[in-house]
Protein backbone atom coordinates (compact mmCIF):
# COMPACT_ATOMS: atom_id res chain seq x y z
CA UNK A 1 0.00 0.00 0.00
CA UNK A 2 1.27 3.48 -0.60
CA UNK A 3 2.02 6.08 1.78
CA UNK A 4 2.57 9.91 1.52
CA UNK A 5 4.75 11.19 4.94
CA UNK A 6 1.85 13.77 6.21
CA UNK A 7 2.80 15.45 9.89
CA UNK A 8 5.82 13.64 10.13
CA UNK A 9 3.24 10.16 9.63
CA UNK A 10 3.17 7.77 6.89
CA UNK A 11 -0.02 7.94 5.68
CA UNK A 12 -1.21 4.39 3.96
CA UNK A 13 -3.88 5.06 1.32
CA UNK A 14 -5.47 3.34 -1.91
CA UNK A 15 -6.76 4.66 -4.87
CA UNK A 16 -9.86 3.57 -7.11
CA UNK A 17 -11.60 4.83 -10.09
CA UNK A 18 -10.93 6.14 -13.41
CA UNK A 19 -8.78 9.39 -13.58
CA UNK A 20 -11.85 11.76 -14.82
CA UNK A 21 -14.37 11.14 -11.96
CA UNK A 22 -14.47 13.34 -9.22
CA UNK A 23 -13.14 12.90 -6.30
CA UNK A 24 -14.64 11.05 -3.22
CA UNK A 25 -12.53 10.69 -0.18
CA UNK A 26 -13.75 7.73 2.75
CA UNK A 27 -12.48 8.31 5.75
CA UNK A 28 -12.90 5.00 8.33
CA UNK A 29 -14.36 4.94 12.12
CA UNK A 30 -11.89 4.21 15.34
CA UNK A 31 -10.52 0.71 15.15
CA UNK A 32 -11.01 0.19 11.41
CA UNK A 33 -8.42 0.91 8.41
CA UNK A 34 -9.48 1.19 4.82
CA UNK A 35 -10.87 -2.12 4.17
CA UNK A 36 -13.81 -1.21 5.76
CA UNK A 37 -15.46 0.67 2.79
CA UNK A 38 -15.81 -2.81 0.63
CA UNK A 39 -19.09 -3.24 0.42
CA UNK A 40 -19.09 0.08 -0.98
CA UNK A 41 -16.08 -0.27 -3.48
CA UNK A 42 -17.90 -1.47 -6.23
CA UNK A 43 -20.47 0.87 -6.92
CA UNK A 44 -18.30 3.91 -5.78
CA UNK A 45 -15.06 2.89 -7.83
CA UNK A 46 -17.72 2.93 -10.95
CA UNK A 47 -18.58 6.74 -10.39
CA UNK A 48 -15.77 8.58 -8.30
CA UNK A 49 -12.04 8.48 -7.97
CA UNK A 50 -12.23 7.09 -4.86
CA UNK A 51 -9.58 7.81 -1.61
CA UNK A 52 -9.21 5.61 1.15
CA UNK A 53 -6.68 5.98 3.64
CA UNK A 54 -5.47 4.42 7.39
CA UNK A 55 -6.01 7.30 9.58
CA UNK A 56 -2.88 8.07 11.96
CA UNK A 57 -2.60 4.99 14.47
CA UNK A 58 -4.52 2.40 12.37
CA UNK A 59 -4.13 -0.28 9.27
CA UNK A 60 -0.83 0.57 8.03
CA UNK A 61 -0.60 4.52 8.76
CA UNK A 62 2.12 5.79 11.51
CA UNK A 63 1.87 5.83 15.87
CA UNK A 64 1.84 9.03 17.04
CA UNK A 65 3.88 8.99 20.22
CA UNK A 66 1.26 10.28 22.14
CA UNK A 67 -2.29 11.46 22.40
CA UNK A 68 -3.90 13.31 18.84
CA UNK A 69 -6.29 15.82 18.76
CA UNK A 70 -8.93 15.83 15.60
CA UNK A 71 -7.31 19.08 14.35
CA UNK A 72 -4.53 17.11 13.52
CA UNK A 73 -6.25 14.34 12.16
CA UNK A 74 -7.95 16.52 10.11
CA UNK A 75 -5.02 18.12 9.04
CA UNK A 76 -3.76 14.92 8.35
CA UNK A 77 -6.36 14.77 5.28
CA UNK A 78 -5.66 18.10 3.85
CA UNK A 79 -1.45 17.22 4.08
CA UNK A 80 -2.51 13.68 1.82
CA UNK A 81 -4.93 15.92 -0.31
CA UNK A 82 -1.80 18.38 -0.69
CA UNK A 83 0.71 15.86 -1.35
CA UNK A 84 -1.55 13.85 -3.95
CA UNK A 85 -2.60 16.93 -5.63
CA UNK A 86 -6.43 16.90 -4.90
CA UNK A 87 -7.41 20.64 -4.23
CA UNK A 88 -11.68 19.66 -3.83
CA UNK A 89 -13.40 16.24 -2.98
CA UNK A 90 -16.56 14.83 -1.96
CA UNK A 91 -16.02 13.44 1.71
CA UNK A 92 -17.52 10.58 3.77
CA UNK A 93 -16.57 9.89 7.17
CA UNK A 94 -18.01 7.54 9.22
CA UNK A 95 -18.14 7.71 13.23
CA UNK A 96 -14.41 8.75 13.78
CA UNK A 97 -14.26 9.89 10.48
CA UNK A 98 -17.38 12.09 11.01
CA UNK A 99 -15.88 14.13 12.99
CA UNK A 100 -13.05 14.74 11.11
CA UNK A 101 -14.97 15.37 8.23
CA UNK A 102 -17.16 18.11 10.85
CA UNK A 103 -13.62 19.63 11.56
CA UNK A 104 -12.64 20.15 7.49
CA UNK A 105 -16.31 21.80 6.88
CA UNK A 106 -15.88 24.24 10.04
CA UNK A 107 -11.57 24.75 9.17
CA UNK A 108 -11.10 24.40 5.75
CA UNK A 109 -14.79 24.24 3.62
CA UNK A 110 -12.41 24.98 0.57
CA UNK A 111 -11.28 21.31 0.04
CA UNK A 112 -14.44 20.07 0.28
CA UNK A 113 -17.77 19.96 -2.22
CA UNK A 114 -20.42 18.07 -0.57
CA UNK A 115 -20.20 16.35 3.11
CA UNK A 116 -21.51 13.07 4.23
CA UNK A 117 -21.33 12.69 8.08
CA UNK A 118 -22.35 8.74 9.02
CA UNK A 119 -23.04 7.06 12.26
CA UNK A 120 -21.30 10.21 14.12
CA UNK A 121 -21.99 12.74 16.46
CA UNK A 122 -20.75 16.38 17.33
CA UNK A 123 -19.71 15.10 20.63
CA UNK A 124 -18.93 11.62 21.18
CA UNK A 125 -19.47 9.98 24.64
CA UNK A 126 -18.71 11.34 27.78
CA UNK A 127 -14.79 11.55 29.11
CA UNK A 128 -15.31 9.21 31.16
CA UNK A 129 -15.89 6.53 28.65
CA UNK A 130 -12.92 7.33 26.30
CA UNK A 131 -10.42 7.31 29.76
CA UNK A 132 -11.58 4.06 30.93
CA UNK A 133 -11.13 2.69 27.26
CA UNK A 134 -7.73 4.42 26.75
CA UNK A 135 -6.48 2.79 30.12
CA UNK A 136 -7.60 -0.93 28.99
CA UNK A 137 -6.15 -0.97 25.53
CA UNK A 138 -2.86 0.29 26.79
CA UNK A 139 -2.59 -2.13 29.64
CA UNK A 140 -4.36 -4.71 28.15
CA UNK A 141 -4.15 -4.58 24.11
CA UNK A 142 -7.01 -4.55 21.75
CA UNK A 143 -8.22 -7.97 22.64
CA UNK A 144 -9.64 -6.78 25.78
CA UNK A 145 -12.12 -4.86 24.01
CA UNK A 146 -12.97 -6.31 20.77
CA UNK A 147 -15.75 -8.16 21.55
CA UNK A 148 -17.52 -5.58 23.10
CA UNK A 149 -17.00 -3.48 20.08
CA UNK A 150 -18.67 -5.51 18.03
CA UNK A 151 -21.91 -5.79 19.99
CA UNK A 152 -22.15 -2.34 19.69
CA UNK A 153 -21.42 -2.31 15.72
CA UNK A 154 -24.01 -5.10 14.86
CA UNK A 155 -27.44 -5.97 16.01
CA UNK A 156 -27.85 -9.65 17.59
CA UNK A 157 -29.48 -10.39 13.80
CA UNK A 158 -26.58 -9.79 12.52
CA UNK A 159 -24.14 -10.99 14.41
CA UNK A 160 -26.13 -14.44 14.25
CA UNK A 161 -26.24 -14.54 10.64
CA UNK A 162 -22.90 -13.18 9.53
CA UNK A 163 -20.44 -14.45 12.19
CA UNK A 164 -17.74 -14.53 9.31
CA UNK A 165 -17.69 -10.97 8.39
CA UNK A 166 -18.36 -10.34 12.38
CA UNK A 167 -14.80 -12.24 12.92
CA UNK A 168 -13.04 -10.51 9.52
CA UNK A 169 -13.81 -7.42 11.30
CA UNK A 170 -13.45 -8.29 14.97
CA UNK A 171 -9.82 -9.69 13.39
CA UNK A 172 -9.16 -6.32 11.81
CA UNK A 173 -9.84 -4.31 14.99
CA UNK A 174 -7.37 -6.56 17.02
CA UNK A 175 -4.33 -5.59 14.65
CA UNK A 176 -4.17 -1.58 15.05
CA UNK A 177 -1.57 -0.63 17.72
CA UNK A 178 -3.29 -0.27 21.14
CA UNK A 179 -1.15 3.49 21.32
CA UNK A 180 -2.50 4.44 17.96
CA UNK A 181 -6.06 3.73 19.04
CA UNK A 182 -5.38 5.49 22.44
CA UNK A 183 -4.91 8.18 20.26
CA UNK A 184 -7.40 8.43 18.41
CA UNK A 185 -9.33 8.00 21.80
CA UNK A 186 -8.19 10.86 23.48
CA UNK A 187 -8.87 13.33 19.83
CA UNK A 188 -12.57 11.89 20.12
CA UNK A 189 -12.81 12.45 23.75
CA UNK A 190 -11.69 16.35 23.50
CA UNK A 191 -13.95 17.14 20.66
CA UNK A 192 -16.76 18.84 20.87
CA UNK A 193 -18.29 20.51 17.89
CA UNK A 194 -21.99 21.66 19.50
CA UNK A 195 -21.64 25.01 19.15
CA UNK A 196 -19.74 24.85 16.15
CA UNK A 197 -22.18 23.70 13.50
CA UNK A 198 -24.22 26.59 12.49
CA UNK A 199 -21.12 27.56 10.83
CA UNK A 200 -20.95 24.77 8.52
CA UNK A 201 -22.00 25.99 4.77
CA UNK A 202 -20.64 22.75 2.84
CA UNK A 203 -23.79 20.47 1.44
CA UNK A 204 -24.47 17.94 3.93
CA UNK A 205 -26.01 14.37 4.49
CA UNK A 206 -26.39 12.88 8.15
CA UNK A 207 -26.71 9.25 7.87
CA UNK A 208 -28.23 7.06 11.78
CA UNK A 209 -28.10 3.95 11.90
CA UNK A 210 -32.13 2.63 13.39
CA UNK A 211 -30.41 0.80 16.28
CA UNK A 212 -27.30 2.64 16.50
CA UNK A 213 -26.04 2.72 20.19
CA UNK A 214 -23.20 4.22 19.65
CA UNK A 215 -23.96 7.29 17.75
CA UNK A 216 -27.69 7.08 18.11
CA UNK A 217 -30.92 8.44 15.64
CA UNK A 218 -30.94 11.19 18.40
CA UNK A 219 -26.90 12.23 17.72
CA UNK A 220 -27.52 12.12 13.78
CA UNK A 221 -30.72 14.64 14.14
CA UNK A 222 -28.76 17.15 16.65
CA UNK A 223 -26.01 17.37 13.57
CA UNK A 224 -29.19 17.65 10.59
CA UNK A 225 -30.39 20.55 12.98
CA UNK A 226 -27.80 22.29 13.31
CA UNK A 227 -25.99 22.32 10.23
CA UNK A 228 -27.46 24.23 7.43
CA UNK A 229 -29.53 22.58 5.03
CA UNK A 230 -28.10 19.29 5.85
CA UNK A 231 -30.63 16.24 5.33
CA UNK A 232 -30.67 13.30 7.42
CA UNK A 233 -31.44 9.30 6.26
CA UNK A 234 -31.65 6.90 8.96
CA UNK A 235 -30.56 3.03 7.88
CA UNK A 236 -32.17 0.07 9.51
CA UNK A 237 -29.23 -1.46 11.16
CA UNK A 238 -26.65 -0.74 13.91
CA UNK A 239 -23.33 1.44 14.02
CA UNK A 240 -22.09 -0.59 10.48
CA UNK A 241 -24.57 -0.34 8.64
CA UNK A 242 -22.59 -0.15 5.72
CA UNK A 243 -22.00 -4.00 6.30
CA UNK A 244 -25.47 -4.61 7.78
CA UNK A 245 -27.50 -2.74 5.20
CA UNK A 246 -25.31 -2.08 2.42
CA UNK A 247 -27.06 -1.43 -0.62
CA UNK A 248 -29.21 1.05 1.99
CA UNK A 249 -26.01 2.42 2.76
CA UNK A 250 -24.80 2.79 -0.49
CA UNK A 251 -27.93 4.13 -2.44
CA UNK A 252 -27.85 7.42 0.22
CA UNK A 253 -24.39 8.01 -1.09
CA UNK A 254 -24.64 7.76 -4.78
CA UNK A 255 -28.37 9.58 -4.47
CA UNK A 256 -26.48 12.50 -2.14
CA UNK A 257 -22.88 12.55 -4.28
CA UNK A 258 -24.32 11.92 -7.47
CA UNK A 259 -21.42 10.81 -10.24
CA UNK A 260 -22.14 8.96 -13.74
CA UNK A 261 -21.78 5.30 -13.28
CA UNK A 262 -19.30 4.07 -16.41
CA UNK A 263 -21.26 0.52 -16.29
CA UNK A 264 -25.05 1.16 -16.02
CA UNK A 265 -25.38 -1.90 -13.36
CA UNK A 266 -22.68 -0.62 -11.11
CA UNK A 267 -24.98 -0.24 -8.09
CA UNK A 268 -26.66 -3.46 -8.59
CA UNK A 269 -24.15 -5.24 -7.92
CA UNK A 270 -22.91 -3.70 -5.47
CA UNK A 271 -23.96 -4.37 -1.82
CA UNK A 272 -27.11 -6.75 -2.76
CA UNK A 273 -27.53 -7.90 0.94
CA UNK A 274 -30.21 -5.40 2.14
Amino acid sequence: MPTVIVNSLPVSHCIDGDATQPWLVLSHGLGLDLAMWEPQMPALRERFRVLRYDARGHGASGVPAGPSTIEQLGRDVIGLLDGLGIARAHFCGFSMGGVIGQWLAINAPERLDKLVLAHTAARIGPVSMWNERIAIVESRGMGAISEAAMLRWFTPRFLAAEPEVVGTLKAAMERNDPHGYASCCAAIRDADFRDALGAIAVPTLVLSGAHDAATTPADGAFLAARIPGAGHVEIDGAHLSNFERPAAFTRALLDFFGGIARTPAALETAGHAA
